[in-house]
């Protein structure tokens, strides 16, 4: 398929071909979801803890009688039932990430990018760059290219001059070609990609 390419001026500038078979999938919502799950999982610190029973430093002396008390014949402070004692069964620090084979992961990418051609969210740019850091004139460019919550795939590098005026904008991220991936697509209403970002995207996944 063929999609027209923009410079930062909001003009037309030639057209590319896209590779249906990275762009022009019918995307499928149980790889996407499958994907957004592994991509959170693996982003949680997972670095939560509490004192269990055998973490608390308390008397192991026998509390109370051991007959006649009317109580349970308790021999350990550190239980859960008494004040400053453990919590039974508390979240340990622990690694929440699961496994997903590299093909579903490289599959879940192009489906998510062949849903932003159907949603028609996908804006292909000739380069960004810009001769010097500055925000307002970037803002400029964007409202004339009518973006708001846009996620921009640069080359292999990111021009430091477009990075450091995006930085200020919200609802704007701007990734590399091969930091590329599933959640941060989906989760902006439109995604740019410059042509030097399709280049590397199809060679990443053909």
């Amino acid at each position: 398929m063929k999609l027209d390419v923009q410079t930062l001026a909001a003009k037309k500038s030639g057209s590319v071909t896209l590779d249906d078979s990275i762009f022009g999938l019918e995307p499928r919502k149980d790889l996407l979801h499958r994907m957004v799950r592994y991509q959170l999982a693996k982003r949680q610190s997972g670095n939560h803890y509490t004192q269990e029973r055998g973490d608390v430093k308390k008397t192991t002396k026998r509390i109370g009688n051991q007959k006649g008390g009317g109580t349970a014949r308790h021999g350990n402070g550190a239980v859960s039932q008494f004040r400053g004692g453990g919590k039974a069964h508390g979240p340990r620090v622990r690694s929440h990430a699961h496994g997903l084979p590299k093909k579903v992961r490289a599959a879940a990418l192009r489906h998510a990018l062949s849903a932003k051609v159907i949603a028609g969210e996908l804006i292909i740019l000739d380069e960004a760059v810009m001769k010097a850091p500055k925000t307002a004139d970037l803002k400029k460019s964007l409202s004339k290219l009518g973006l708001e919550n846009t996620l921009i795939i640069a080359g292999s590098q990111i021009d430091e001059n477009f990075a450091k005026a995006a930085g200020n904008i919200p609802n704007l991220d701007v990734l590399p070609s091969r930091g590329a991936n599933v959640y941060d697509i989906l989760r902006r209403h439109k995604l740019v990609l410059t042509k030097q970002a399709v280049t590397d995207l199809e060679a990443r996944l053909s």
